[in-house]
């Protein structure tokens, strides 16, 4: 089933836009200092915040597979 897209009146995001937001976000994200043994929780995940134009340029992308 394939997605409709969405119509928007701001001009199109590009994949250098979506790196410069994640670019922006990596500061904030705090590394362990050993890797995790086991998945973490959705409840535990808090914080994270995703501009709109880059949740829009992913919500726009193909699905894997497509």
């Amino acid at each position: 089933m394939k997605r409709a897209h969405r119509v928007s009146a701001e001009p199109p995001e590009s994949m250098e836009t979506l790196r410069g937001d994640c670019a922006r976000m990596a500061p904030h994200w705090v590394v362990p200092a050993t890797a995790a043994a086991a998945p973490v929780p959705p409840a535990l995940i808090h914080g994270v915040t995703v501009p709109p134009a880059s949740a829009r340029l992913i919500d726009g992308m193909s699905e894997y597979g497509d």
